[in-house]
């Protein structure tokens, strides 16, 4: 796990300026830095050092030193691919996988890319054509951001990284805020930043002479076998969790895990059985997962090492939270991830999480269409428009969601884990300038039109696997280990594991009530049963009682009182949204949570020095 930065000018270049750029994402890499300098490129490594620590300093050259490669990320098959190259003549001087990728590239071009398992984000410069080619893992696991400005390619595997060079131009995009306020994180390509953009997963791209190429190198789609038994897939799923787990470990440091009371990575931990596993908690009653992580890992004979956060803690990091996301992003796991990574970080340099079984699995409990809600669905659409624009006219109160779910179709509905804001409440609560026509729907009708014909389930995960995991889930667990030069591993989304989920039919995700239910099957094999039923509480953050104290409320309508929110929200609108949840008249938590996170954002990037 590292980062890299770097950018083309054929006339503006200062050593300076990549050492400054370096300089924002040593965190990334606080082991060594290395350099690439000729008078077209000049970029720049930081180094988190995993494997061969003693040769696998980067920037690393193939034999002729006409092609140099920087690389974030980690690859688990890299010993299989090296092992063909070998046969292929091709010679090595390091072990690390890193070298792989660079003599894979050298014979196969770009078609290495969809042979590598694992994350990665990574820039190879042809010295000679004076070509970059670079490429992003499928699931979007390891980050890159590119831009064009002021005849300049710029790239990193985080914005900041950007805005110390002197020809990057610093502003907001304006058709970012009311998506935001909608999905909690931005879905676009565009970021926050105008004209810098995310490679999307599965996806590289090549730069010659000033022109960008964007190609997508691996394409899925579901094909579920109603055939294979399911105590068959069952066994599958446990063979290629287990296989994923044996390949995550591989490290020259030590490795830990997250755990929480979940079976998705107390399934990882029962395999892994690490020295040490790490879990925070809040005071707040039913907040608080520490006892059951315990409890886990005496049974395995592990060590767990747990820490609570406080309230004051919580308001205390928010503003770090932001700025190492790099975008707003109002996702509240991240601020216990943030602790979460900083305790690991004292003990282990690697650790294996769950992130991603959710996705491939079928978890969400929003994949789940109950029969009440399929009961509903057959009243006469005359009732239900009318209960629908009854229910859009209510505060967040419990039934809204099922009497919106249940009078539209699927499409209309559904646009992730998130939403927050509608595209109505989004468009009224910003200023002006902030307004757009771009609808939720927009941006998921690509994912739907592709799934046509599958069922329901299968359509919501599609998105989820486009937009929430890339965007949301993936972001956060980046950018929060990463804080803390804390390498992330997710089994889960491993490629032989995902194509295996791809073959999953409905019943075998979502049965009688029951989520993740072949994975769930798999992982009774393996997790003590005496633990296994435990219900999982999630990843919750007690924001919602936070603003029922006057002081925690004050921190935010100070916030809310500044005179920059003028900018981009209608204050009054907001402050009443403020008062009206404080006072217990209605619960917007979360909506809170997504323009106060904005705001920090904002502060930390275009108020503070940075």
């Amino acid at each position: 796990m590292c980062g890299f930065c770097g950018y083309i000018n054929k006339e503006k270049k200062d050593k300076k300026i990549i050492n400054a750029m370096s300089e924002k994402i040593i965190h990334r890499g606080p082991d060594s830095e290395g350099l690439y300098l000729d008078d077209l490129l000049h970029m720049a490594f930081r180094r988190l050092s995993i494997i061969d620590l003693n040769s696998g300093n980067q920037p690393i050259y193939n034999e002729n030193k006409d092609l140099v490669i920087l690389f974030n990320g980690e690859i688990y098959n890299y010993q299989e691919i090296k092992a063909d190259l070998l046969k292929k003549g091709h010679k090595f001087s390091t072990e690390t996988d890193t070298e792989v990728i660079l003599h894979g590239y050298e014979e196969y071009k770009e078609d290495i890319v969809p042979k590598l398992r694992g994350m990665f984000a990574f820039v190879i410069w042809n010295i000679n054509t004076k070509e970059l080619f670079a490429a992003r893992d499928m699931f979007g696991i390891k980050p890159f951001y590119y831009t064009i400005m002021n005849d300049t390619f710029m790239f990193a595997s985080e914005i900041k990284a950007l805005l110390p060079n002197p020809n990057f131009n610093k502003e907001i995009n304006e058709q970012a805020l009311k998506t935001y306020l909608t999905f909690q994180y931005n879905p676009l390509d565009e970021t926050f930043f105008k004209n810098v953009y995310k490679l999307p997963p599965r996806h590289y791209l090549k730069w010659k002479d000033g022109q960008i190429e964007i190609k997508e190198y691996y394409q899925f789609s579901f094909k579920p076998n109603k055939k294979i038994p399911y105590e068959d897939i069952v066994e599958k799923v446990n063979d290629e969790v287990t296989s994923s787990v044996k390949y995550h470990k591989i490290s020259d440091v030590k490795v830990g895990a997250f755990l929480s009371s979940g079976i998705d990575s107390s399934y990882i931990v029962s395999l892994l059985k690490p020295d040490n596993t790490f879990t925070v908690g809040f005071e707040n009653l039913g907040y608080n997962e520490i006892e059951s992580a315990k409890h886990l890992s005496e049974l395995l004979k592990i060590q767990n090492k747990n820490e609570i956060i406080t309230p004051d803690e919580f308001f205390e990091v928010l503003p770090k939270v932001q700025y190492h996301s790099d975008e707003p992003h109002a996702n509240l796991s991240s601020v216990p991830l943030y602790f979460l990574s900083k305790l690991a970080r004292k003990d282990v340099t690697v650790v294996l999480s769950g992130e991603g079984a959710d996705e491939l699995f079928g978890g969400y409990q929003t994949y789940d269409n109950s029969i009440i809600l399929r009961a509903y669905r057959h009243l006469p659409k005359c009732i239900r428009n009318l209960n629908l624009k009854l229910a859009q006219k209510l505060p967040d109160i419990k039934g809204k969601s099922f009497l919106i779910r249940g009078s539209k179709t699927l499409t209309e509905y559904y646009i992730g884990q998130a939403n927050i804001f509608s595209d109505e409440e989004a468009n009224n609560i910003v200023t002006k300038k902030y307004q757009t026509n771009i609808k939720a729907q927009d941006i998921t009708k690509p994912y739907f039109d592709a799934t046509k014909g599958l069922d329901e389930v299968t359509r919501m995960q599609y998105v989820d696997m486009n937009l929430w995991l890339p965007n949301d889930i993936l972001l956060k667990a980046d950018k929060m280990t990463m804080a803390s030069s804390l390498e992330l591993r997710v089994p889960y989304l491993d490629k032989e594991v995902f194509e295996l989920s791809l073959t999953l039919p409905k019943k075998y995700k979502i049965h009688k009530k029951v989520s993740k239910r072949a994975l769930r099957d798999a992982a009774s094999k393996k997790i003590p049963q005496e633990w296994f039923n435990r219900p999982k509480l999630g990843f919750l953050v007690p924001f919602k009682e936070y603003l029922k104290e006057d002081k925690y409320y004050n921190i935010i309508k100070k916030e809310f009182e500044e005179e920059y929110t003028k900018e981009f929200f209608d204050q009054e609108k907001l402050l009443q949204l403020l008062e009206d949840h404080h006072t217990g008249k209605i619960s917007a938590h979360r909506k809170i949570y997504t323009i106060y996170a904005f705001l920090l954002w904002y502060k930390e990037f275009f108020i503070n020095p940075i």
